[in-house]
């Protein structure tokens, strides 16, 4: 849906500019660059593509050029080199009448300080998007109210900004850019001015629209932990120049420099980590149709108690004990009773987060168990690989 190449901003006159992005060019950096030409880089050589239906994450500190990229994507800021292209069309060859129309049919903006209209109502703050595109006010009702209700604030229609929290305030923001039905939602630092719990509350309630809705969104944020929670990937910037770019799983196991092993060094693992990413295949899981001696063998040489028992499409039947396979064994049975399985063993779907799986591991003969919706097992955690997982490593 984004498509960016070699995107590249820097403040400054003519011919300092274009000094600037030679010294860029050459690696040279942004303090230095500033001191030599008096022009700052704010963005440079940075290139991503951002999915259909993709929550991508853009973050750094302060002053890493984050916000300055955002509105590059819908030029509300002229990039001073490279290209971006949304759904196909490049932007830097729209003339300003398409780039309006790009505006407000294909891209909407929620911004950090909620920017809404104080002498309109929450539905005409809501509907204002619709209304400057031109829709007629039957149909602007009617996706004010939707986005309204989808954002929990039905009930408030009638009231003014002044008489809404602020965090209620940033939700008709959202509805706003709800209601506009656009492609794509930029998203710039939306809840930096929220109190924790209120922006919990955001963060979660996006979540939920998201898996409804898939929207494309570009969300701005210097909270690591924000960026873990909200981003399918992430892209982290330092002095303007793209460090790394991966799910934050990937960034957690695999960070690209010292800057970001640092960076990541205090993230809460187990809100971050899912059973998806730390979840192994079972050192064994068998069939029915088995022969005991034989899985017992496989026990042995495992250096373990019991195993899954699968049906043919790798659904659950229950768990298998040495002790059992080793009488089977002994009399000489051809197959595994389903009579003799037993259910000591606990599941998990993909999605949890480790923090809520740290009590369920290492209690049975067997590993956790990940399943998905038809409980098809997926794999298992192991109480090592856990605990591996959450470990930070040490530096240095």
């Amino acid at each position: 849906m984004i498509r960016c190449a070699g995107l590249t901003k820097v403040f400054g006159s003519g011919a300092a500019v274009e000094q600037a992005l030679a010294l860029a060019g050459n690696g040279v950096g942004r303090a230095e660059i500033q001191r030599r030409t008096g022009a700052t880089l704010a963005v440079h050589d940075v290139s991503f593509e951002v999915r259909p239906g993709e929550l991508f994450v853009v973050m750094g500190l302060s002053g890493s050029g984050k916000s300055t990229l955002v509105r590059l994507l819908n030029r509300l800021i002229e990039p001073s080199a490279g290209s971006i292209h949304i759904d196909g069309r490049d932007l830097n060859a729209l003339d300003d009448g398409a780039l309006r129309q790009l505006r407000n049919q294909r891209i909407a903006m929620v911004f950090q300080h909620f920017a809404l209209l104080p002498h309109r109502t929450v539905r005409q703050n809501a509907e204002y998007g619709l209304q400057i595109r031109g829709t007629d006010p039957a149909t602007r009702r009617e996706k004010s109210d939707w986005a309204l209700a989808q954002v929990g604030l039905a009930d408030r229609a009638e009231a003014y900004p002044g008489q809404l929290s602020g965090g209620m305030q940033q939700r008709v923001g959202l509805a706003r850019a709800l209601a506009s039905d656009t492609d794509v939602l930029l998203m710039d630092e939306p809840y930096s001015a929220l109190d924790p719990l209120i922006r919990r509350d955001m963060q979660n309630l996006l979540v939920r629209l998201q898996s409804e809705l898939h929207k494309t969104i570009v969300f701005i944020t210097h909270d690591l932990n924000e960026a873990m929670l909200l981003g399918d990937r992430i892209l982290l910037l330092k002095d303007g120049r793209l460090v790394q770019v991966g799910t934050g799983p990937e960034i957690l196991a695999a960070p690209a420099d010292d800057y970001v092993a640092d960076f990541v060094s205090d993230v809460d693992r187990s809100r971050v980590l899912t059973a998806r990413d730390v979840l192994r295949e079972p050192r064994i899981a068998v069939r029915v149709d088995e022969r005991p001696a034989d899985v017992l063998h496989r026990l042995g040489a495992a250096e373990a108690t019991g195993a899954y028992v699968l049906d043919e499409e790798d659904r659950i039947l229950g768990v298998v004990r040495d002790d059992w396979l080793a009488g089977a064994a002994s009399r000489g049975a051809t197959s595994i009773d389903i009579g003799a399985l037993i259910d000591e063993y606990r599941t998990t779907q993909p999605d949890r987060p480790l923090i809520d799986l740290v009590d369920q591991v290492g209690r049975h003969v067997v590993p956790l168990a990940v399943v998905d919706e038809r409980y098809r097992l997926l794999g298992v955690v192991p109480r090592g690989t856990l605990l591996a997982a959450l470990a930070v490593p040490s530096r240095s």
